[in-house]
């Protein structure tokens, strides 16, 4: 039997997400991120979107100005996100790679790729920031240093020109943007599942301490932005068992989060860097999360979320959810659209709400607003992971998040769930009084082992990507 709370709580308001944040108690960045090609061109309305518009480009002259560009007239993409966020990140072309070999690529859409170091080519990241600027949104910088995203010559230089590289590439790209881009994204994607460093082409050639002295170097780069750290699957913290309330380890947990290990890392890697005084002031929980996920895609709970956004917050750092969506195509065929939807309403806004409830938190960050663009489609499968429709239609999942932001407003109740009051025990407990547990009803049971255990290494340690994981849902 379903418990009651699982019914969605239909709250209706024709407030946007901005004008909402803006009531806040606190300040929260209510953000999204942004591809320039729907930011800039029209779409046609009968097309399901842009085809992988996370790479795609923009001809320079197609670029309008910004400022001789009356509102009513920019694409319904670009509306979007000046009526609903306060706060822009740039998705994918203010990358190593795409600035310097990739796509966008420098310099025009007919040269090769430059293997040339010094060789930049930031037009498209110009013309969002500087239509950021022109609205009054925020902007945050992503990402300086991921190894999925940089240069591959890298691999073919000695420690020497690595690490003269990585710190040219960081002050090149920050000097370009200071003052224009306040808050960045420094080193991303660090950490294997097991919580250990990641033995990507920075730790082979400058060692395990590159990640301290990329914050260095971004530091004295622009010493007035405000440097992050950002990683996956390391949103929820288990219960502690012991009394000293001091333990980080795995085997001192119960009710432990989905990679409780990776957890632990994230926030031991947080607590080294703060010990040691390197300049880090924030933590990026990137929080991609899919509603019919087991294993290590399983979604953390509320009350694990809250845990581990505390415990950073005690060491000085404020934390933000980084690039949010919510998968929903691998719940059961079984479920019908009613409880997909609920399932990713009840993610969105009891995750936020409970993320909300903390003071260290301070930005909600989505990985693209509507179904029509989301970069699932073009590297995990078709979905619906986001809080728009593919035409722009408000989603119950984008009530979840109202719902959310309403809990730090005059009149809201902190960390009010889906469901009202009866549920405010999900803050910091994984079941009620009666049994129920969070996410009943949708949550999936794990799967049984075969009794061989892991067959496979784990692959997260050489670098691969969480999309290229085996049994990804």
């Amino acid at each position: 039997r379903e418990p009651k709370w699982l019914c969605c709580t239909k709250m209706t308001s024709d407030e946007t997400l901005s004008s909402i944040a803006s009531r806040c108690c606190k300040r929260v960045y209510i953000g999204t991120a942004v591809l320039p090609k729907p930011l800039f061109l029209h779409e046609h309305q009968d097309h399901k979107g842009i085809p992988c518009a996370t790479i795609s480009t923009v001809d320079q002259n197609q670029i309008p100005d910004p400022a001789a560009t009356p509102t009513n007239e920019l694409p319904q993409y670009t509306q979007t996100i000046l009526s609903e966020f306060n706060s822009i990140v740039i998705e994918h072309h203010l990358k190593w790679g795409p600035l310097v070999h990739t796509l966008p690529g420098p310099i025009s859409q007919s040269s090769p790729p430059t293997m040339h170091l010094g060789k930049y080519d930031f037009s498209h990241v110009d013309a969002m920031v500087d239509f950021a600027i022109h609205h009054n949104l925020h902007i945050k910088g992503h990402v300086l240093i991921w190894h999925v995203t940089s240069p591959p010559f890298l691999e073919d230089m000695s420690p020497t020109q690595v690490r003269e590289a990585v710190k040219r590439h960081i002050f090149t790209t920050m000097n370009y943007f200071k003052g224009r881009i306040k808050m960045w994204d420094v080193v991303n994607e660090s950490l294997a599942a097991d919580g250990t460093l990641v033995e990507n082409v920075f730790y082979r050639k400058m060692g395990p301490d590159y990640i301290e002295q990329c914050f260095r170097w971004a530091h004295e780069a622009d010493p007035d932005a405000f440097l992050i750290y950002n990683d996956n699957k390391v949103e929820g913290c288990g219960a502690i068992e012991t009394n000293d309330g001091g333990s980080c380890s795995s085997s001192d947990r119960h009710n432990k989060a989905p990679i409780q290990a990776k957890s632990d890392g994230f926030y031991n890697l947080l607590k080294d860097l703060v010990e040691k005084g390197v300049p880090v002031h924030g933590a990026g929980m990137q929080a991609h999360f899919s509603a019919g996920g087991t294993k290590h895609q399983r979604p953390p709970t509320p009350a694990m979320v809250k845990r581990q956004i505390r415990r950073i917050g005690e060491l000085g750092l404020k934390v933000n959810m980084s690039e949010m969506d919510v998968r929903i195509s691998k719940l059961p065929a079984s479920a019908d659209e009613e409880l997909k939807s609920t399932a990713q309403t009840q993610i969105y806004q009891d995750i936020l709400s409970a993320a909300l409830s903390e003071p260290s938190f301070d930005g909600i960050w989505l990985w693209g607003f509507a179904d029509r663009h989301t970069w699932v489609k073009n590297f995990y499968y078709d979905d619906a992971p986001l809080i728009l429709d593919e035409k722009y239609q408000r989603k119950e999942s984008y009530v979840g998040v109202q719902n959310a932001l309403k809990t730090l407003c005059p009149g809201g109740r902190v960390g009010e769930m889906m469901g009202g009051e009866s549920t405010q025990c999900f803050l910091e407990q994984d079941v009620d009084e009666n049994g129920n547990a969070w996410g009943e009803g949708w949550m999936q049971p794990e799967p049984k082992e075969d009794g061989n255990g892991e067959k496979s290494g784990d692959s997260t340690k050489e670098g691969q990507p969480d999309w290229l994981l085996p049994d990804t849902n």
